[in-house]
């Protein structure tokens, strides 16, 4: 076959052509980046469906950098609504920066994050290192003790970057204690008060009911499942509250020294009776620490600048807690979301002399205070955040952490075609 010098054109004109088709910009995206540093990336998102109702597929994700388009990773959610995803990176250049959704034939990005089911778990993590572990399987206490202080539905280990347990279960001081875990302790219900914390009072417990979701992604990996508030009468059981516990694990692409944990309560009454949380000083997400902190070897710190002395009890936006842990170290930044329940949030943190060494003990109690009632027929919602670094956290980088969570940056929406 003789090629032509208008054979060659027209294979380069059909190729313009088919690009033009399948690289097709959809919209842009222009993100105005806070005015304050950041070294770690941090998850920003936008409704999907006010850009596109192209299918997922045939979706793609750039960033526009010196004139030139570089790929993304990005996830879509599916939940309702579908949210666009992805991790916005650290750059020398500051205030806006600009993304682009393109439509063209592209091979869909691949998990890097992970939801996977093992003995009784679902663990969240990458490919080399798992970050956290939830409990569906009922755990007996140790032999010899009460079974009473069976429990399921709970996240342990929660792990540091570089694997190191975070989260201790039955203590010999405290059986109930379960990792990272969040029931209630006073709870009215039918005009009878239930703990649902403390279970050798027999009244009651938490119990994994079913799974709702798992998903692996590019972007974040997800677990969401079903909890039980179970009432205990006589040799009755009786279900007052239900919980859908959400947990996702973002980590940024060639950075594995921290990770971050978003972690979402419901709470529906499973009844047509209400429930109200009465006050009491320590309910709701709590966080039994490793035993390998102590006084001499950790510290917390909080967004009013209490130590752990002065903690306990304080309002916050933010905690830290973060120590030496087998010459190594850990920090773990927990965060409150401004809408949630009596926001900024009493703590309950256990005092420096308790068993003498100083155990760690952490737990936003937005009932430390004062009642919340739930009543039937309404959702209501819980969010926090964890950070969680093999580095030392200072006040400052925490108050940053926050201020991404809390206020995300503001995205502006430019639409290629406004007629689609």
């Amino acid at each position: 076959m003789k090629i032509t010098l208008q054979f060659v054109l027209s294979i380069i004109l059909l190729f313009n052509g088919l690009q033009k088709t399948f690289a097709q910009e959809i919209a842009a995206l222009e993100v105005n980046v806070p005015d304050y540093d950041f070294d770690s990336g941090f998850p920003v998102s936008t409704d999907l469906n006010e850009i596109t109702h192209l299918a997922d597929s045939l979706l793609d994700f750039v960033e526009v950098v010196n004139g030139q388009q570089e790929r993304i990773s990005f996830q879509i959610e599916n939940s309702g609504s579908r949210k666009l995803l992805w991790i916005l990176e650290p750059r020398s250049s500051t205030g806006k920066r600009i993304f682009k959704v393109i439509q063209r034939n592209s091979i869909s990005p691949q998990p890097t994050i992970f939801a996977k089911i093992k003995d009784g778990g679902i663990i969240l993590g990458n490919a080399k290192q798992p970050l956290l572990r939830y409990n569906f399987a009922t755990f007996f206490p140790p032999e010899g003790v009460d079974d009473v202080f069976k429990r399921s539905g709970f996240i342990h280990p929660f792990w540091s970057p570089a694997g190191k347990e975070l989260t201790r279960i039955q203590p010999s001081d405290h059986y109930h204690h379960y990792g990272l875990w969040n029931p209630w302790t006073r709870v009215e219900y039918k005009g009878k008060t239930i703990d649902f914390w403390n279970l050798a009072e027999r009244q009651g417990t938490v119990r994994f009911g079913n799974f709702i979701s798992r998903v692996n992604g590019s972007v974040f990996g997800e677990y969401k499942v079903l909890h039980e508030h179970v009432v205990f009468d006589d040799d009755a059981e009786e279900i007052a509250l239900n919980e859908v516990q959400s947990v996702r694990i973002y980590q940024q692409e060639n950075r594995e020294d921290f990770y971050i944990a978003d972690i979402s309560i419901l709470l529906n009454c499973a009844t047509d009776n209400p429930v109200t949380l009465k006050e009491y000083r320590y309910g709701g997400l709590g966080w039994r620490a490793t035993e390998k902190w102590h006084k001499d070897n950790s510290e917390t710190l909080t967004s009013e600048g209490k130590n752990r002395k002065e903690a306990d009890g304080s309002l916050a936006r933010w905690v830290i807690v973060q120590g030496e842990i087998d010459e190594e170290y850990a920090a773990v930044l927990m965060m409150s979301f401004p809408t949630n329940y009596n926001h900024p949030e009493p703590l309950r943190i256990w005092p420096e002399d308790i068993y003498d060494r100083g155990d760690v003990f952490a737990n936003f109690s937005p009932t430390k205070d004062k009642d919340w009632r739930l009543d039937p027929g309404k959702n209501y919602q819980l969010n926090y955040r964890f950070y969680v670094s093999d580095k030392k956290i200072s006040a400052e980088e925490a108050e940053k952490l926050w201020q991404q969570y809390a206020h995300p940056p503001e995205i502006k929406i430019t639409l290629a075609n406004k007629d689609e």
